[in-house]
């Protein structure tokens, strides 16, 4: 599929939750961090659901069961039901009943979302590479998972069993900071192995097809903190992206995105569903770019940022567009020190 290079976040004289018939929310950062809900989560969710917009929670940790998450979800305000949960663990298990046949055993190496996952497609979760498996599943399995299942993930792997992996993210947010993903304990058993699995979770298709099988949105809105999963995946998919600066994602690597990871809008959190998007204007004057009260050019190598306005995230839509022109469909080099930290990131 081919898209236009993006060099400037959109606008929306709409409040998103209008513009859009469905939000695919990321979890993990997005809504919740370490179990709890996430400042303004909560009310912004709640009140743009009330307004008619479907809320689907799209999310690459196979942990928990779907009834597990939306429980979950319950107890901290935000009703939902299970079918409102898509999983990795979901989109991976339909990938492993495509190639294998009904009842075909499964070496599980994570946690009961992806066990109840394979089950539902009609496959067999076994727990040892003994047991003569056919293929290999591996997802989170939370931070206490023993080191003693990765082995035997390295058996069977070793041995030609094929390998799929609900999702490849190095890294995943919690209540203390950035702990390791399911992405590093696939690396564990690739440098292991020399081998790679196929993979399910966002951004790649295996994805973006569940979803859609799941939800059947139309005018979808993908909602992540994350550009290599959440705004990629949107961007492979044809839809637009909403970016939370709530999770993994800094201001800094925002500015140096390469086109796949630039999002189409991007707030301080969740509260940016229920507002309208401010456009980022060209400058004539500067030959920079405007948003509110900021303006934002390129020179000598360096992002400069001029103005004085109340709203830095205005300030930060003007550089995004200020770099990424710059950049067209490369990376910008440009240096934000300076800028980012008149607007306090």
């Amino acid at each position: 599929m081919n898209h236009p290079v993006r060099t400037r976040p959109e606008s929306s004289r709409q409040a998103l939750n209008e513009a859009y018939d469905t939000a695919l929310l990321d979890l993990d950062g997005v809504v919740y961090a370490g179990g709890e809900a996430i400042d303004h989560a909560v009310e912004s969710l709640v009140t743009a659901r009330d307004a008619g917009m479907r809320l689907a929670y799209v999310t690459n940790n196979a942990l928990r069961t779907p009834e597990a998450v939306a429980e979950h979800l319950t107890r901290l305000g935000m009703p939902a039901a299970p079918d409102d949960v898509i999983t990795s663990a979901q989109a991976v298990a339909r990938l492993i009943s495509e190639q294998l046949p009904k009842g075909a055993r499964v070496l599980v190496i994570g946690g009961e979302g992806l066990r109840v996952a394979l089950r539902e497609r009609g496959l067999t979760p076994v727990d040892s590479a003994d047991d003569d498996p056919a293929a290999v599943a591996q997802g989170y399995g939370g931070p206490d998972m023993p080191w003693a299942r990765l082995a035997e993930a390295g058996y069977a792997v070793a041995r030609g069993v094929p390998w799929f992996a609900s999702n490849l993210d190095l890294t995943i947010p919690s209540g203390r900071g950035i702990a390791p993903g399911n992405g590093a304990a696939v690396e564990v058993v690739r440098i292991v192995t020399g081998k790679t699995p196929q993979a399910a979770g966002k951004p790649l298709p295996p994805m973006h097809r569940e979803t859609v099988l799941r939800t059947g949105a139309e005018r979808p809105l993908v909602v992540g903190d994350r550009l290599d999963t959440d705004i990629e995946g949107a961007y492979a998919g044809g839809v637009d992206s909403l970016l939370v600066l709530t999770g993994v994602t800094t201001p800094a690597q925002l500015l140096a995105a390469e086109p796949r990871h630039r999002p189409a809008y991007v707030d301080r959190d969740l509260r940016g569903l229920l507002t309208p998007q401010p456009e980022v204007a060209h400058d004539e004057a500067s030959g920079g770019f405007r948003c509110g009260g900021w303006t934002a050019r390129v020179a000598q190598r360096e992002l400069v940022l001029e103005g004085e306005a109340e709203e830095p995230l205005d300030g930060l839509r003007a550089l995004c567009a200020a770099a990424w022109s710059e950049a067209g469909d490369g990376v910008s080099e440009a240096d934000a020190g300076k800028a980012l930290a008149r607007l306090g990131w």
